[in-house]
C-alpha cells in the first residue's frame, strides 16, 4: 500500500495545509458501468479498486482521518440482487484487505446501524476492528448502513437514556456531550468533504461533523476518480480561506 503511488504527486502537497478529516461520497459506479454497457456491480467492483488507491494516498499523506459513504440507510431500497452483489463485495474488501491495512497502521471503524447486518459480516466487522484497535495510523472510518439524520437521533436517544437515568441533567448537554455520543467520537470535524459523480449534495452525510467542512465536487465518477484528481482535492482545499463564520479582518 506505501508503494503503490506516483512519489511526485506528495511534491504537490503542503502538508502545513492538509485537512485533518477527508470525507467522500463516492459516488458514479453505477453511471460509470452503465456507460460502458455494463452491469452496476461492475461499476462498484471497479470502485473498490479505486478506494484502494486513495487509501494509498491517505496512508504516505499521514492524514488523521478519512471517511468514505460505502453504503446508507436508503440503500437497501436498491434491487435485491444489487443488495447482496453490494454486501458480498463488502465482505470480501474486509476479508482481502485488512491485513494489509493493518501492516500499514491503520485503524479502520465501521459507522452505522450495524446491527442490522448478517452476523456473518457483522462479525468481520468485529475481527477487522480488533485486528486495528491498536494501530496509530489514518483513522480509516467506512460509513456502512449510515444516515446522518439516523446518527443524530441515535444520539439524542443515548443522551435521553442517560437523563432518565440520573446519569446527566438537560442543562450539561454541550456540543462537546453530544459530539461524544455520535459514531465519530474522538476524532476531528470533517474539514473537506469531497463528492464524485457530478451531483451538488451530501445526502445525509455525517450533518453534524460537517458544519464548517469545505465542500469539493467534480463530475468524475467514482471509478474514474485518480490519486492526481484527490490531490488536486487537497491543493485546493490548502489554498482557501476558512472562516468558520466569522469575518475576515482584511476583508471588512
Amino acid at each position: 500500500m506505501k508503494g503503490d503511488f506516483d512519489s511526485k504527486l506528495l511534491s504537490r502537497v503542503d502538508k502545513n495545509k492538509l485537512p485533518r478529516h477527508v470525507a467522500i461520497i463516492m459516488d458514479g459506479n453505477g453511471r460509470w458501468a452503465s456507460i460502458r454497457g455494463l452491469l452496476r456491480s461492475a461499476g462498484h467492483t471497479a470502485g473498490v479498486k479505486t478506494l484502494k488507491k486513495i487509501l494509498t494516498l491517505a496512508v504516505n499523506l499521514e492524514l488523521e482521518a478519512l471517511t468514505v459513504y460505502a453504503f446508507s440507510t436508503e440503500n437497501w431500497k436498491r434491487p435485491h440482487a444489487e443488495v447482496d452483489f453490494l454486501m458480498h463485495l463488502f465482505s470480501e474488501y474486509i476479508e482481502r484487505e485488512k491485513m494489509e491495512m493493518h501492516e500499514n497502521n491503520v485503524r479502520i471503524k465501521f459507522i452505522g446501524r450495524l446491527e442490522e447486518f448478517s452476523a456473518g459480516i457483522r462479525k468481520q466487522i468485529f475481527d477487522a476492528t480488533e485486528l486495528m484497535k491498536n494501530n496509530s495510523g489514518v483513522k480509516f472510518n467506512i460509513a456502512a448502513n449510515y444516515g446522518g439524520q439516523d446518527e443524530i437521533v441515535r444520539a439524542a436517544q443515548s443522551l435521553a437514556e442517560k437523563i432518565s437515568a440520573g446519569k446527566i441533567f438537560p442543562q450539561e448537554i454541550t456540543s462537546e456531550v453530544f459530539e461524544n455520543e455520535l459514531d465519530t467520537k474522538n476524532q476531528p470535524p470533517v474539514d473537506l468533504l469531497i463528492r464524485t459523480g457530478g451531483d451538488f449534495r451530501i445526502s445525509n452525510f455525517l450533518l453534524w461533523q460537517s458544519a464548517y467542512a469545505e465542500f469539493w465536487f467534480t463530475k468524475t465518477n467514482f471509478p474514474e476518480f485518480s490519486q492526481e484528481e484527490f490531490i488536486d482535492a487537497l491543493v485546493d482545499f490548502g489554498n482557501r480561506e476558512r472562516k468558520f463564520g466569522a469575518l475576515n479582518e482584511n476583508k471588512k
